[in-house]
């Protein structure tokens, strides 16, 4: 739980240890921040140090970055995981800061791993020490610093945002870590082309894992020989036995890409919806949730401009529960491209909205007596149900000049359907309706403005 050495060295690291950057020139990845003339970077270089909330992505350097600038700054280093520690932890890293403080003089950076793991009360710890100046408090976090950290904390940080490393980030990490002969492969292995491509890509933006499975390969072969051991595209395929896409239910991945999905619907882009549903079963998330998803689409945005989406998103869900996988993913993406390429509407989920916004504005409003049920002797005496019109015996069909509001909200209009398929005809019946109504002599119906 506790670190005081940046880059102690134990009988066995894995390679992704032993090669993490020790300064900023060896750092890659993050030019927006590191580059040459970039804040942070002249921070660092100063030691001027402040405390900060790196988020990111797994592997793209946090920690590397947050032990990087207590060496260069030449810091104490503690370091805490927030999955491991509490506020008896928090406690002891204070004292522990207090004590170098006092006895040596040196400032003292303590790193938080996953700090948004940290309830509220945890998080509330650090702020006098960090406000005092005991510690300068890095935190690391994968999660929406805005979702998931206290705003005092959140005001007393900077907060950076860290990518995922690019292509060419991750080949330098690579080369750097076959060429160096002190801390990494020292020159006994080479990667054909495929294979690094494919390593590359495994690694989705994450120098951690791409060194990981650098190390597995490696592991597999003899590089005792006169000439490096080739690392080839056969021997990388049998490594990648997992899924490697990054994904993280239930994490800010998952909830970006869902939307993702939702909006290429939304915007009747049929590729793009297909696109990001291969991403979410590809990084692992549940074809039932993308189902339920789908059907939500169907109402949302779809709507009476074709209700048929309903349907199919229904049927899609069911296939899935019924065969699994891949039957039911393919009946799943059947339903994406039908919600995205079906005419749009959210006339209903507006209506729903508008409605539902009245009944919590208004309160509990009597049911007007003619549209009361009655079943028993007392209430028919006491009027429920008394004038009622019968639809079906009124002239089309339609009881001209009903009101079915409470007296209070007499004529409301909630629902306007779009001009765009199904609706279009749904539009003209009720446009039809408001005429019977207006032209109707009944004393019931009030006219609002809707009509």
């Amino acid at each position: 739980m506790m670190a005081e050495s940046l880059f102690s060295q134990s009988v066995y690291q894995p390679l992704a240890a032993r090669m993490r950057p020790q300064s900023v020139d060896e750092f890659v990845g993050q030019h927006h921040l590191l580059g040459e003339g970039k804040a942070l970077r002249q921070a660092i270089v100063s030691g001027e140090l402040h405390s900060m909330i790196t988020w990111g992505p797994p592997g793209v350097g946090k920690t590397t970055l947050a032990k990087m600038i207590a060496h260069t700054a030449d810091a104490n280093f503690l370091a805490i995981s927030a999955v491991l520690s509490g506020v008896k932890e928090i406690r002891q890293a204070v004292a522990r800061a207090e004590e170098e403080r006092d006895t040596r003089g040196r400032k003292t950076i303590l790193f938080v791993d996953e700090v948004h793991r940290f309830n509220k009360s945890q998080q509330d710890a650090f702020l006098p020490y960090v406000e005092n100046g005991t510690v300068i408090f890095i935190g690391a976090t994968t999660e929406n610093p805005s979702f998931e950290l206290n705003n005092a904390l959140l005001s007393r940080c900077r907060v950076y945002v860290l990518k995922p490393l690019e292509g060419g980030d991750l080949s330098r990490v690579l080369d750097r870590a076959l060429s160096d002969s002190d801390k990494g492969l020292g020159g006994r292995y080479k990667v054909s082309q495929e294979a690094r491509d494919l390593l590359i890509n495994a690694a989705d933006g994450d120098a951690r894992r791409v060194l990981n499975l650098l190390e597995i390969a490696s592991d597999l072969l003899d590089g005792t020989g006169s000439e490096p051991a080739l690392i080839e595209q056969a021997l990388v395929e049998q490594v990648l036995v997992s899924s490697h896409r990054r994904f993280d239910k239930g994490g800010e991945y998952f909830y970006d890409q869902i939307s993702a999905l939702h909006k290429a619907v939304r915007g009747s882009s049929p590729d793009a919806a297909l696109y990001w549903l291969a991403r979410m079963l590809d990084g692992g998330c549940d074809p039932l949730y993308v189902a339920r998803r789908v059907l939500r689409m169907a109402s949302e945005d779809v709507g009476n401009a074709d209700p048929r989406a309903l349907r199919i998103a229904l049927d899609a869900w069911e296939v899935q529960e019924r065969l699994g996988s891949p039957e039911g993913e393919l009946a799943i993406a059947q339903a994406v491209v039908y919600m995205a390429v079906a005419p749009k509407s959210n006339a209903v989920y507006k209506a729903f909205g508008a409605a539902s916004k009245d009944v919590r504005a208004t309160g509990s409003l009597e049911v007007p007596l003619h549209i009361r049920n009655a079943p028993t002797r007392l209430m028919k005496e006491l009027d429920y149900g008394a004038d009622y019109r019968y639809a079906h015996d009124e002239d089309e069909g339609f009881a001209a000049g009903e009101n079915y509001f409470p007296e209070a909200l007499s004529a409301q209009q909630y629902y306007f359907p779009s001009n765009r398929g199904m609706e279009i005809q749904i539009a003209e019946k009720l446009r039809r309706l408001r005429e019977l109504n207006a032209a109707s002599p009944r004393q019931r119906y009030k006219r609002g403005e809707g009509d």
